[in-house]
C-alpha cells in the first residue's frame, strides 16, 4: 500500500530538523523495490516539476526526509496505476499540502474496494472518466457492461488507464489497438497454459494461473521497455 503524504509533507516545509536526511542515491535504493524503472534522472526531473522540495547542503547536494519519499511514492504510484499526468498529480500534492482531499479521488487503497457490479454512473465516478468517455470506453471495446448495464470492479484498472490518457488528449477510439494487441497477447499466453489445464484438478488451475501471473508480468514488463526504447528515439537518445 502507498501511503498518502501529510499536509506540509514536503521538505521545504518539513520542521523536524533531527530526523535523518538520505541522499539521492539512497530515495533511489529506497524506491528501487516497489518502483524499479525509477532512476535518478526520474527523481530528479520530479523535483524539477516542484512535485518534491529537497533540501539542498551548503555543497549543493540534496538532502530527502521521509516526507520527500512518501511523495515519491505517492507520484510514482499513481503514474504507475493510474496513469494519471504530473500536472493532475500535483494538484493532488497540493490539495493533501491545504489538508484537503484530492479532487476526484479513488477510494484509498484501505477502503473496502467494491466487490458487485456498480452502475455506469458510479463505475464512471469511481474511474474518474465522465459518463460519455465511458460510453466511448464500452463503444470501443475496452470495458464491457452487463445485461443491466452494470459494470465489473474488475474493470476499474482499464476504465482508471483511459481516464488517466484522456487527460492528454488520447481518446477511447485511439485506444482500440491496445485492446487488439491484448487480446493476442491473452491468446498466446492461453497455449501456455493449455497442456496445464487439461489436467482439470485444483492443483492444475493453481500453477495455471501462478504461471500466467508470471507470464503476464514478463509481458508488461518487455512491452514498458519496447515502448521506453521507442520513446528514446523519438528524443533522439
Amino acid at each position: 500500500m502507498t501511503a498518502v503524504p501529510q499536509p506540509g509533507g514536503s521538505a521545504d516545509r518539513d520542521t523536524d530538523t533531527t530526523a535523518p536526511r538520505l541522499t539521492i542515491g539512497e530515495v533511489l535504493a529506497a524506491l528501487r523495490g516497489d518502483f524499479p524503472d525509477v532512476t535518478i534522472s526520474k527523481i530528479r526531473y520530479l523535483e524539477s516539476e516542484e512535485l518534491v522540495h529537497p533540501q539542498r547542503t551548503p555543497s549543493g547536494y540534496r538532502k530527502f526526509s521521509s516526507a520527500d519519499v512518501t511523495r515519491l511514492r505517492y507520484v510514482l504510484a499513481a503514474q504507475r496505476d493510474q496513469y494519471l499526468p504530473l500536472r493532475v498529480i500535483k494538484e493532488h500534492l497540493d490539495a493533501l499540502d491545504r489538508g484537503e482531499p484530492p479532487p476526484g479521488q479513488a477510494p484509498a487503497a484501505d477502503e473496502p474496494a467494491p466487490t458487485t457490479p456498480l452502475p455506469a454512473a458510479e463505475f464512471a465516478e469511481a474511474a474518474g472518466l465522465t459518463e460519455q468517455q465511458l460510453a466511448d470506453c464500452v463503444e470501443f471495446g475496452l470495458v464491457a457492461p452487463d445485461a443491466h448495464g452494470r459494470h465489473r470492479p474488475s474493470d476499474l484498472p482499464v476504465a482508471r488507464a483511459a481516464a488517466g490518457l484522456a487527460q492528454h488528449g488520447i481518446e477511447p477510439r485511439h485506444l482500440r489497438l491496445h485492446r487488439t494487441a491484448a487480446e493476442r497477447e491473452a491468446a498466446l499466453l492461453e497455449q501456455l497454459v493449455t497442456p496445464t489445464l487439461r489436467a482439470r484438478s485444483d492443483d492444475a488451475r493453481s500453477r495455471a494461473a501462478e504461471q500466467l501471473t508470471e507470464l503476464a508480468g514478463l509481458s508488461a514488463q518487455l512491452h514498458a521497455a519496447l515502448l521506453e526504447a521507442r520513446l528514446r528515439e523519438v528524443l533522439g537518445g
